[in-house]
């Protein structure tokens, strides 16, 4: 083989170990025995900002005493493989380093995977959990609680104290039969199994029919609901689907009103789409957190005023809404006093 031919060949390889690791994801670094970079893939430059970094070090590169030590440990421990979690820019990563001799070199590989995603549901996953645990607890408890004295064997059970207690049961049941409806309902949203059937509706009619399955929670906290949406008022939506979000943004309302308030549902036409409102008198979202309500198990602070809740409902209502072309939004405190949310419809003809 001529020395032309070697020269060729070795173009052609080192081509195709550049095509190989600049196809990759993740970012992709070799080292030498100096922790001097000799080869880096197109990934691993945009994630430390570095263009060709040829020759430097690891650590003006990457500022990571992290990374350093992690490439020292796998240099005096070469028949093993070292995998850890590293954070960059606000973002994660796991990494791993391994040891490569090759013809009396010594070469150190890193490959960054981004698992930023991965850990964002790992902690949704475990704030599902522990909410969804407290959630089920304090009905059940207070279920138990119930049953307990009103069937003491040194009382025995009055007609009216019964009627009382059997009535406590029932909003505790409603209670848990709630969360388990929000946890179905997101189950099938993101599934993709939500079938939307979009037919001319009366607005009107389907907040009231909404109002009336909240009344007898709202009538617990003396809170009355209100509306005056226009019998002309027609917009094109899934009946079923846009009930579940007026329920849970009604939900939502009562949760968070002090007693004797009032909850407020108007409605304006837009001409392309119609903009609901829903309106309460309680402490209202925050400015700094309108942006992320929306996200499943997010909770506004709830030490204010002693609400919880599994962080499903405005999640489910954002799905929903944007499954029907509109949008959902809330509007901070430092616009609007007390809790304002807002979502779009496309508007229909009065048939």
């Amino acid at each position: 083989m001529t020395i032309d031919e070697r020269e060729q060949e070795w173009a052609y390889k080192q081509a195709l170990m550049l095509t190989l690791a600049n196809c990759s994801y993740d970012g992709l670094m070799v080292l030498d025995q100096e922790f001097r970079i000799i080869a880096i893939n197109n990934a691993a430059e945009e994630l430390f900002e570095r263009p060709r970094p040829i020759g430097e070090s690891l650590i003006s590169v990457t500022d990571s005493s992290e990374l350093d030590s992690m490439v020292r440990n796998a240099l005096a421990y070469q028949e093993e493989a070292f995998e850890e979690q590293f954070s960059f820019n606000k973002r994660h990563y796991r990494v791993r380093a391994q040891v490569i001799p090759r013809e009396g070199n010594m070469f150190i590989g890193l490959a960054f995977q981004d698992v930023t995603e991965l850990v964002r549901l790992n902690r949704a996953r475990r704030d599902m959990v522990a909410n969804i645990s407290h959630e089920l607890r304090t009905p059940i408890a207070n279920i138990r609680l119930i049953i307990d004295s009103l069937f003491h064997e040194d009382d025995k059970p009055k007609r009216k104290r019964s009627i009382n207690s059997l009535q406590a049961i029932a909003r505790e049941t409603d209670s848990l039969l709630w969360i388990m409806q929000e946890m179905h309902d997101l189950s099938m949203i993101e599934s993709g199994q939500a079938i939307v059937r979009m037919v001319d509706v009366s607005l009107r009619d389907l907040v009231q029919e909404s109002v009336e399955r909240m009344e007898e929670q709202a009538a617990a906290k003396n809170i009355r609901i209100v509306h005056d949406i226009s019998k002309k008022m027609w917009v094109w939506c899934d009946w079923d689907q846009i009930r579940r979000v007026l329920l849970n943004l009604i939900h939502n309302a009562i949760k968070w009103s002090p007693k004797g308030a009032t909850i407020t549902i108007n409605a304006t036409n837009g001409g392309d789409d119609v903009r609901v409102q829903v309106l309460d008198e309680g402490p209202g979202v925050p400015d700094d957190q309108v942006e992320r309500i929306f996200e499943r198990f997010y909770q506004v602070d709830a030490s204010r005023s002693g609400n919880e809740g599994t962080g499903l409902g405005l999640a489910i209502c954002k799905h929903i809404v944007e499954a029907h072309g509109g949008r959902i939004w809330a509007v901070g405190t430092g616009t609007s006093k007390g809790g304002h949310f807002v979502f779009t419809l496309g508007s229909a003809e009065q048939p």
